[in-house]
């Protein structure tokens, strides 16, 4: 008998968990009417950019996105609706006032944008335009004493090639194959590829850095990595030394060029043709104490309250566009996601075992600086990326879902290499294979909120989302504003978001962890 019952455990747990994680179709059903036909979405995206983007960290623009957003979460019922300080994170800065016009040989428009955290000019300024054609510390040397006061061109020409099959993509199904037969990844770094600097070395570049701030030019120009037609990808300026937006960081105004217009000037300053031109550049560093916030908000639980689920977005952006893509797209979806389950629970009378909570971060976009401070905070000891020590708190957060890829649809779930959770998410997805959202990868995905928590042995899940034109166009772009959003993908992803969480919440045990790695600083790892 003792032999039958061992067999017999095993199975009667296996057939316990499939039934516990399968859909509830009754709430799934009012969280569609909610998100799909009576979707506010597109409104509270409107309002986070149209009137209060872009939201660039420290700026006044995001504290007035803050206080909306505070306001309306309220509105729709949720509680414990504040804030939550980290810092100091450094200065705030924020454009007042910018144009750049070609002057000689002939007149035209430059269209331009000035990175972040760029220092005003004196008035309208008027100067020769030099190409610093260097590419070793010898090379330098020749433009010793000539940069003074100049506008300095600081890259080389950038060649551009016709769009041929468009900027904008979805994923297809061999795309999607490929990702659900991934192997399970190695050590996530949590790091996105960047664009490189024309092949220049590291070294090399920090001794060029080093001779322009020597030669107190007037202003540095650029034409970043991509972009062209129009789209300009800016981010921020460059500090002599740690980051421009260090409360004493010495700065040089800096502006990046449509790259037509960088490589226009380049070929003329190449038949020995002067260029001149003038600017004018305003700007105003504010944020005095230096202190940022993250947005919180909940729902409470009931039986399982002092249990959490998490979900969230970034609240910050670059300040080009109006911050649409990146990340007006995640904040309105979760707080869609927040505004699904309150009808759902008003309508349906039932309420979340675990409290449900909600976060928008600021500081993503200088280096997860919010999150990471969130969860330094509350759930683990943190030594840059190395867990020191866990705190009461990471035991009592079952998940942490994460939006930050534009404006595409889910496609489905990066499981950050935790092979336990897939057949917790299995029947969940399966639920809106309608909406096309049922791909599982083992991947890892970076760099983007769900990665302090995952360090932290949370699981943390960024989605599977279709690309749109995210990379090619709008992502930390000038185009990144309002009209680039697909209404109908925003939609969809915050009915799914809303779903996984009220389904996390009403699971009997917490969702599956990987192990978590602690390197105590006296024994070592353990």
């Amino acid at each position: 008998m003792k032999t039958a019952l061992s067999l017999l455990l095993p199975l009667f747990l296996t057939i316990s968990a499939l039934a516990q994680d399968q859909a509830d179709t009754t709430i799934n059903a009012l969280i569609r009417k909610h998100g799909l036909q009576q979707s506010k979405v597109m409104e509270t995206a409107s309002w986070l950019t149209d009137v209060y983007g872009p939201r660039l960290t420290g700026s006044p623009m995001l504290d007035k996105a803050t206080a909306w957003t505070l306001e309306q979460l309220k509105a729709w019922g949720l509680s414990e609706v504040h804030t939550e300080a980290w810092g100091p994170f450094g200065r705030g800065w924020e454009l007042k006032r910018f144009q750049m016009h070609a002057t000689a040989p002939n007149y035209f428009p430059v269209s331009a944008w000035p990175k972040a955290w760029s220092p005003s000019v004196d008035g309208t300024v008027q100067a020769d335009v030099v190409y610093l054609n260097a590419s070793s510390e010898a090379d330098l040397e020749k433009y010793k004493g000539k940069l003074a006061g100049k506008f300095v061109l600081t890259q080389e020409p950038r060649p551009t090639e016709p769009w041929f099959e468009g900027t904008a993509e979805r994923r297809d199904a061999a795309n999607l194959l490929d990702l659900a037969n991934a192997p399970e990844p190695g050590d996530n770094s949590g790091r996105r590829r960047g664009g490189g600097r024309g092949g220049r070395n590291m070294g090399f570049f920090q001794a060029m850095n080093d001779f322009i701030y020597a030669e107190k030019p007037l202003a540095l120009l650029d034409r970043a990595a991509k972009g062209d037609q129009g789209t300009i990808f800016v981010q921020g300026a460059r500090a002599k030394s740690g980051s421009a937006y260090a409360a004493d960081a010495d700065v040089l105004p800096q502006v990046t060029l449509a790259v037509e217009q960088y490589n226009r000037i380049c070929r003329m300053l190449e038949k020995n043709v002067p260029v001149q031109l003038s600017m004018e550049l305003q700007t105003e560093y504010t944020n005095p104490d230096g202190m940022e916030h993250n947005i919180i908000a909940e729902i409470p639980g009931t039986d399982l309250k002092d249990e959490v689920v998490m979900f969230g977005a970034h609240f910050d952006s670059w300040h080009a566009g109006t911050g649409a893509t990146d990340n007006a797209s995640g904040s309105a979806v979760m707080m869609e996601a927040a505004r699904i389950l309150m009808e759902t629970i008003k309508e349906s009378g039932v309420q979340p075992r675990r409290t449900l909570r909600l976060a928008l971060w600021t500081g993503e976009e200088q280096g997860l600086l919010g999150s990471s401070a969130y969860v330094g905070e509350h759930f683990a000891e943190m030594d840059g990326r190395t867990v020191r020590a866990i705190k009461p708190g990471q035991a009592k957060v079952s998940a942490y879902y994460n939006f930050d890829n534009g404006t595409g649809k889910i496609r489905g779930i990066y499981m950050q290499g935790n092979e336990k959770v897939a057949s917790v998410f299995r029947p969940w997805l399966d639920a809106f294979k309608d909406l096309d959202a049922n791909t599982l990868t083992l991947s890892n995905t970076g760099s983007t909120d769900h990665i302090p928590f995952d360090r932290a042995g949370i699981p943390g899940f960024q989605f599977i989302q279709d690309p749109i034109d995210y990379s090619t166009r709008t992502h930390h772009s000038n185009m990144d504003v309002y009209d680039e959003l697909v209404a109908d993908d925003l939609k969809q992803a915050a009915t799914i978001v809303a779903s996984l969480v009220w389904h996390t919440a009403q699971r009997d045990e917490l969702i599956p962890r990987k192990r978590v790695r602690v390197v105590e600083e006296s024994s070592g790892e353990k």
